[in-house]
């Protein structure tokens, strides 16, 4: 389905990011991975998707804080791979604290990484999908996108502005053959949820299956967390002729989390 494209994931290093990575690469598309970790991690990942999937597949040690890395990120893209036709704006970070003792550096980094990361990879990105007359944006939110919780300040915020960002740019892009969308997961288990709890048991005075039971999983009625599988096959669902009429849409992937 996306033979001769390619896909750039930001923060594809592991997690969701990685998971939807593969998932572009397993349906043809080149892809570019982009994130911190051991290097030789990331090169084994990185060789691994070539080796799967037969395509060509590029890291960019681009650091989500500096605007013009990750215009040079989109760039270079372009430059070694043709062009760049689906966006995955994904990088993101946490940290959980009382909105009077919210480290200020925190919250900076949080929105930094968590929005204004996605809007300077939108910038870049929208000129060439604009020319092709094709291209698929998704922005990873989250169901914090929608509703809040307490202690997350910073993640709420930056997640409800993408959610604004979501709806602002598919309304410029509608007539040019390009969708933009953010799906919204819940509580999906990958090493930001995990590295999050040891923050939530100080704040709650909980210990770690009370923070997993009565926080995490305390409001996705199905009990269960979101697996990265699921979220890599919503993406692909975004990237199809069937999805092409979608666009600004806030999905909600939690559970029956928002249904409440």
């Amino acid at each position: 389905m996306l033979e001769k494209k390619t896909a750039v994931v930001t923060g594809s290093t592991s997690g969701i990011g990685l998971a939807c990575a593969r998932a572009f690469a397993e349906q043809g598309a080149n892809v570019v991975i982009n994130g911190f970790g051991e290097a030789d991690a990331i090169e084994a990942e990185r060789s691994g998707i070539e080796k799967d999937f037969g395509v060509r597949c590029i890291y960019s040690a681009a650091d989500m804080t500096r605007p013009d890395e990750i215009a040079n990120m989109i760039s270079n893209a372009e430059n070694e791979l043709g062009s760049v036709d689906v966006l995955m704006n994904n990088a993101g970070i946490q940290h959980v604290a009382p909105v009077d003792e919210f480290p200020i550096d925190k919250w900076n980094a949080i929105i930094a990484i968590n929005l204004s990361s996605a809007f300077h990879a939108i910038r870049a990105a929208v000129p060439g999908m604009k020319k092709r007359g094709w291209g698929r944006i998704i922005n990873t939110a989250s169901a914090h996108a929608l509703v809040a919780s307490p202690y997350k300040s910073a993640y709420v915020a930056a997640k409800h502005g993408i959610a604004g960002l979501t709806k602002t740019v598919a309304l410029e892009v509608a007539q040019q053959g390009v969708t933009v969308n953010a799906i919204c997961p819940g509580y999906v288990w990958t090493p930001l949820v995990e590295a999050q709890i040891p923050d939530t048991m100080k704040a709650r005075n909980m210990t770690e299956d009370e923070v997993k039971r009565d926080v995490l999983l305390q409001a996705q009625p199905t009990k269960q967390f979101v697996t990265v599988e699921q979220v890599a096959g919503f993406a692909v669902f975004l990237c199809s002729p069937t999805a092409s009429a979608i666009t600004g849409s806030i999905l909600s992937m939690d559970g029956g989390w928002t249904a409440q």
